[in-house]
């Protein structure tokens, strides 16, 4: 099968604030990596496929090699940069033709001359034509392939795109199309499940990422706020590909000190509206806070399955016995996080790959029960029934109540691989349902179809009284509604 063929790795290498991260993002297609003035904001490999090339290929984004940074993250940056040297089958190395060679310009060149892998230098920043004469002291480096361009324009990337191409035919990559032909055979190709981890800063979230994929592959610290971008990481686990979306820690709004705190909690919000399910990681150890109620808010208005990552677990109480602890964490996240009480929890130590076995197992039985849903018939009748046992009480100063016509169930098609319904109901009046009405249909729903992780939620449509109305009239009214409901989201 095609899909099979080797696809290229090229590494993006260079000292701090150089517009590596710039020009992976136009390569990618899309703002992957956050650019800023402030140097060192890359601190981890990013990876996505190149979108300029017509041949396949992965590039990686690196934090700065060389860096100084008062933060205490160098050494770790100019690792990760290093192992992404070793795996990369071309180097992009960047660098800024405004700028005089610095002593880490030539010590990156020495130690990429000594790795045997083909570099192309980058001379970035050349806005205009008159800077493309300023080769001089870059020739000396001992590279003979160079493109001046300018990421903040796009020129040159016409070049780059051709050059790359060249090279790419040369390490037998397979064109695009090619990986995208159908699997041969009548075969089916799963469809990876886009998993965002989230939390507060210091949480644990890459520490789980990373005994996952059993890899140092982000960069873990004490300092709250180490990871600044959401990176997605493939991960593949018993034949399902899965996509792990590390992100950012999100602080409240009023401590975002910097403006590279805001695009990172943005970038983190964006993961959880991008994402088929959430880990929203929880240090138990430090308590349930109010950021972590903002963060399950953020999860429950967008409506996505959710699994509560109990994180440092074993620093939780660890003289008492485990039945005593388990029963303490769960009445702590059922009273703090009652919102999003669809959401199991699994009790983790990332530390030391503590019950991070379960995650897996968990997330498939989501999967597997998010089909389990009502049919039309089935749902009309629990919510009929449910009207009976407790008719909606009149609306305040007035004698009205609510009226539940008749009730199906959407499925928007964006979620893929892990279906979420969406019930929309025909009512006389969308503003006579009621939060508490709504909660109450939702726990009858769940105590007759059960699905842990799935959010049940409401979509109110008015429409007037459905008497002496034809079945198909009925049915071309819904299907209606159901469309422009699907296509106002």
């Amino acid at each position: 099968m095609m899909c099979m063929q080797h696809v290229p790795t090229i590494a993006i290498v260079g000292r701090p604030n150089v517009g590596k991260s710039a020009i992976f993002n136009r390569m990618a297609g899309r703002r992957i990596a956050i650019v800023h003035d402030e140097p060192g904001v890359t601190r981890d490999r990013l990876s996505a496929p190149c979108k300029i090339t017509d041949r396949a290929c992965k590039i990686m984004d690196t934090g700065g090699i060389g860096a100084r940074l008062s933060d205490g993250f160098a050494e770790q940056v100019e690792a990760e940069a290093d192992i992404a040297i070793k795996t990369a089958d071309l180097i992009l190395f960047v660098l800024d033709c405004r700028d005089h060679l610095t002593p880490i310009d030539q010590s990156i060149a020495d130690h990429l001359r000594k790795s045997d892998i083909p570099v192309i230098l980058l001379l970035n920043k050349a806005d205009h034509e008159k800077q493309d004469l300023n080769l001089g002291e870059f020739a000396g480096l001992g590279f003979d392939d160079h493109i001046f361009l300018s990421a903040a324009h796009g020129r040159g990337f016409s070049e780059l795109a051709s050059r790359l191409d060249g090279f790419l035919k040369q390490k037998g990559a397979p064109l695009k199309e090619e990986l995208e032909e159908e699997p041969e055979n009548g075969e089916e190709t799963a469809l990876p499940i886009k998993v965002a981890v989230v939390g507060r800063p210091n949480a644990g979230k890459s520490s789980l990422v990373n005994t996952i994929l059993r890899d140092r592959r982000t960069i873990v610290s004490n300092v709250a706020g180490t990871t600044r971008d959401a990176i997605d990481i493939p991960y593949l686990h018993d034949s399902q590909p899965y996509v792990l979306i590390d992100t950012a820690g999100m602080r409240p709004r009023s401590r975002r000190d910097t403006s590279v705190e805001v695009f990172s909690a943005m970038r983190s919000e964006k993961a959880i509206r991008r994402a088929d399910i959430c880990l929203l990681v929880i240090d138990i150890a430090a308590g349930i806070t109010q950021q972590d109620r903002r963060i399950a808010g953020i999860i429950a208005e967008e409506g996505k399955p959710c699994i509560i990552i109990v994180n440092k677990f074993d620093l939780f109480h660890p003289n008492a016995s485990r039945k005593d602890r388990m029963a303490e964490v769960e009445e702590q996240v059922r009273r703090e996080l009652f919102f999003i009480s669809y959401a199991p929890f699994i009790a983790t130590s990332a530390k030391k790959a503590e019950g991070v076995e379960i995650i897996f197992k968990v997330i498939t039985r989501i999967r597997r029960e998010s089909h389990n849903l009502p049919t039309t018939g089935q749902l009309n009748r629990l919510i009929q029934l449910a009207q009976q046992m407790n008719p909606p009480g009149a609306a305040s100063g007035s004698a009205r109540r609510l009226k539940i016509y008749y009730a199906t169930t959407a499925v928007d098609p964006k979620y893929n691989t892990i279906p979420v319904p969406r019930y929309v109901l025909f009512v006389n009046d969308k503003s006579l349902l009621t939060d508490s009405y709504s909660q109450y249909l939702r726990n009858k729903i769940r105590e007759a179809y059960p699905a842990p992780g799935i959010p049940v939620s409401f979509i109110p449509t008015k429409v007037a009284a459905l008497i002496a109305i034809g079945p198909g009239v009925i049915w071309e009214m819904v299907i209606r509604s159901v469309n422009s409901v699907m296509l106002s989201q």
